[in-house]
């Protein structure tokens, strides 16, 4: 397995372009199964996107990638079977069940796998499709799904759930009558899954409100779309800037899908700039102890509470950071004790002191974000850091180590027989 090697202390500077939201890819690329030429631009190369596209091909489905563009055409698929095998290394695998079922009439989809952060159930996937229609069952570890037709209904979601509403928008586009979905999650994301069916011929509104109706439509035809920036991705360039003293401006994002990260980094001390497409944060001193809870957006996000730990580990003063949408993610904090951080967990909070530097140390990701806070804790400890499992990493950030090389850390992937690259600074 890789491992990411850092020697830190270096402030970072410069810029860094924000790459294609994978958390938009992933239900954009599933959506294609409900028919249509489709080419979608802007798709990150990461682990999870080059995963739905096996997924994609193994269904059947024509998949062809050229750079930043792929063009999918599902109009004939060999089979409606998502198998364990892929399935396990992702959770946004179960995407394609409700799209499956909608356009095939029955789907098998292994139940998911993907970061270790606790119980993430499909429960509320699975009653919203019944409500629709759909005979359900689980069988082996796998969910099955049949039904003639979809029929359009009223859907209450017992908590906000991201891919669970985008499921069940996917799968109402093509059912028969409306559909109305309340409680829906508001992500960015779950609106640019919604642009895109629109351009599709999809007839939806409310997406980003906690109530979104689809009017079934016979089929869908094929669309071009831009992926959205990587609202994560942003946020975790930006600690990584703060992180180390130094300041870094990140181009081709969307400043407003980033509102509770920016309100918190400027809560802290930091000079937070905003642009159209940009924005940029500069430590001019250490940022001070805040309090951050994590909510579904438009609050904090959960994907950005492991990098606001490792920052808040090197603040002045005392924070208290608290999850409220995953029970098991603090795994990452005993990794940043051993490089010296004072944190102590109480149940859903994280209760972190502040020193003035860390010290590097051997240390092991757990998930996706926990190894992005891990290396932004690197980038600020004094000595070498040294990521193991880092595949998690490569789920979900495009050429990390590249990108921050061009800031000027000095960061290298680990490989038998192999050499690092020497760090650099400029524009990426």
């Amino acid at each position: 397995m890789d491992s990411i090697v850092i020697t830190g202390g270096n402030p970072l500077c410069g810029e860094v372009r924000a790459s294609g939201a994978k958390n938009a890819a992933l239900p954009i690329l599933a959506s294609t199964i409900l028919g249509g030429d489709c080419t979608v631009s802007n798709v990150p190369h990461v682990v999870d996107v080059r995963t739905m596209g096996r997924l994609l091909e193994i269904l059947g489905a024509s998949v062809k990638q050229e750079g930043d563009h792929v063009s999918i055409n599902a109009d004939r698929l060999l089979s409606t079977e998502a198998p364990y095998e892929l399935v396990k290394t992702m959770r946004a695998s179960v995407l394609v069940l409700g799209p499956l079922l909608a356009r095939w009439g029955e789907a098998t989809v292994s139940l998911p796998g993907g970061c270790a952060i606790g119980s993430r159930p499909v429960n509320l996937h699975l009653a919203g499709l019944a409500k629709l229609g759909a005979e359900i069952s689980i069988e082996h570890g796998y969910i099955k799904a049949k039904a003639q037709k979809l029929r359009g209904t009223r859907i209450y979601c017992d908590a906000p759930t991201v891919t669970g509403t985008e499921n069940l928008m996917m799968a109402a586009c093509v059912a028969e009558g409306i559909t109305v979905i309340e409680n829906a999650a508001k992500e960015p994301e779950i609106v640019d899954l919604a642009e895109f069916l629109v351009k599709r011929g999809a007839r939806i509104v409310g997406a980003g409100t906690d109530i979104i109706t689809v009017e079934g439509v016979a089929a869908l035809h094929g669309a071009d779309h831009r992926i959205i920036p990587d609202r994560i991705e942003v946020g975790t360039y930006l600690i990584a800037g703060a992180i180390t003293g130094g300041e870094v401006r990140v181009e081709g994002c969307r400043p407003d899908h980033l509102e509770a990260v920016l309100i918190k980094l400027r809560e802290s001390g930091l000079d937070v700039a905003e642009d159209r497409d940009s924005v940029s944060v500069k430590a001019g001193r250490r940022p001070h102890g805040i309090d951050v809870r994590t909510c579904p957006y438009p609050g904090f996000p959960t994907d950005m509470q492991a990098q606001m730990v490792a920052l808040m580990s090197v603040a002045q003063g005392t924070s208290v950071i608290t999850e409220t949408v995953f029970e098991s993610r603090f795994i990452h904090v005993e990794e940043l004790r051993r490089m010296g951080a004072n944190i102590r967990v109480e149940g859903n909070r994280a209760v972190v002191t502040g020193r003035e530097r860390l010290t590097g140390a051997p240390v092991m990701a757990s998930d996706l974000r926990a190894s992005a806070g891990l290396v932004l804790a690197g980038l600020a400890a004094e000595g070498v850091t040294e990521v193991s499992r880092v595949y998690h990493l490569d789920r979900g950030y495009e050429r990390m180590e590249e990108k921050l090389r061009c800031l000027g850390a000095v960061i290298e992937r680990k490989k038998t027989g192999m050499d690092g690259v020497g760090a650099r600074k400029g524009t990426c």
